[in-house]
């Protein structure tokens, strides 16, 4: 069991190595299409003509893989945790690559999540013997685990019915929870079908079981589901944001899926347990710590949607002149016009040390104050 765990481990390892860069690869794959084109977080599908997304998708696919593979060897709560590396590898390739910063806190959190791992690692439970598909499905029919089944259904239907058109572009939990939700029965469907694969190079074919075939099915659907709002999600969203939320909302969802199917915690120690926790907590603490220190992205692209703003210098004396894009802003004197019927005009003039609002009605001031 435990030359199976190590196994397992090495390639979790190399797998977040590989998802880690296929998120900053895709990014500026996704930039790349944004300008010239319908960025996907508003419907467009130009990231597919890319040669530099499908690098990405391609790097992603190698991860995966590798992912799909140690979970044929290794239990969830091992194997899904270590994908805090991949946090890790994308925020010092964002750093040189797309420009956002790593400070030095953010170096902090990279460490609490290599000792949130190591714990993790230590205190691992080891994979239980399965046999068959069969048993496998057993597991998956349990009322418990259909139960958990069902609400995931509930709530991504909610996320993208209700949530979606509403809210999508404005808060990241609505595309995070989509694949993170979806992502936990995933991985169950995922290490079903590894575990087939596996009994069938050792002697045991499984691939005439109908309840393989079934399990690959669902993977593929929610794999495809993932990746259209993952996608949505790293175009609306800076990847420091997108990756630690994602990665902590679809690992606590995975280990409490993987716990209830395949019971990975059966016959651990209460000590093991709480060690596994620690180390999980100390590994969301690091990637919050690492995602608070990164600069927010700037705006880009499609801006229609936001309300119409125009920049102007004001004068000490009064006078109201248009700001131009060559001219140079007086860091102490900026006044924005939020423009209201076409006719009344309020703008606010901020200085160091106070705000003044001034009411213009058909060109002419009608009053000033400070507040």
């Amino acid at each position: 069991m435990f030359r199976e765990n190590l196994i397992g481990l090495v390639l979790a390892i190399a797998s977040s190595a590989f998802i880690g860069s296929s998120f900053i690869i895709k990014k500026k794959g996704l930039q790349r299409a944004g300008t010239s084109g319908t960025r996907a977080g508003s419907g467009g599908y130009g990231y597919l003509l890319q040669p530099l997304w499908w690098i990405g998708m391609v790097t992603m696919i190698v991860g995966e893989f590798a992912n799909f593979v140690a979970y044929m060897y290794a239990p969830a709560v091992l194997v899904t945790p270590l994908g805090a590396l991949s946090i890790i590898v994308s925020a010092f390739l964002a750093h040189f690559l797309l420009q956002e910063k790593l400070r030095r806190l953010g170096m902090l959190g990279c460490i609490l999540c290599v000792v949130g791992s190591t714990v993790i690692v230590l205190h691992a439970p080891n994979e239980h013997s399965i046999v068959s598909v069969e048993e496998i499905w057993k597991l998956a029919i349990q009322p418990a685990f259909l139960s958990y089944a069902a609400a995931v259904v509930i709530v991504v239907l909610v996320l993208i019915l209700c949530c979606e058109s509403r809210y999508g572009k404005t808060n990241i939990a609505i595309y995070t929870g989509i694949c993170s939700v979806i992502g936990s029965i995933t991985v169950m469907s995922i290490k079903a079908v590894g575990i087939a694969i596996k009994l069938t190079f050792e002697g045991h074919s499984q691939v005439a079981n109908l309840k393989s075939w079934v399990f690959a099915l669902i993977a593929i659907g929610c794999i495809t589901t993932q990746l259209i709002y993952l996608n949505k999600a790293l175009d609306m969203f800076n990847t420091a944001l997108v990756s630690p939320i994602y990665y902590a909302m679809f690992t606590s969802f995975t280990i409490f899926a993987s716990v209830i199917m395949f019971k990975d915690w059966y016959g651990q120690s209460a000590s093991d347990i709480v060690s596994t926790l620690c180390g999980f907590i100390t590994i969301i603490s690091g990637t919050t710590v690492l995602h608070s220190t990164r600069e927010p992205e700037k705006l880009g692209g499609d801006c229609s949607a936001l309300h119409p703003q125009i920049s102007w210098r004001v004068l000490a004396n009064g006078e109201i002149w248009k700001l131009k894009d060559n001219d140079d802003l007086f860091p102490e004197k900026v006044a924005i016009i939020n423009q209201d019927h076409f006719q009344v005009a309020r703008f606010f003039l901020a200085d160091r040390d106070s705000v003044h609002e001034f009411g213009v009605k058909n060109g002419k001031q009608e009053h000033s104050f400070s507040i």
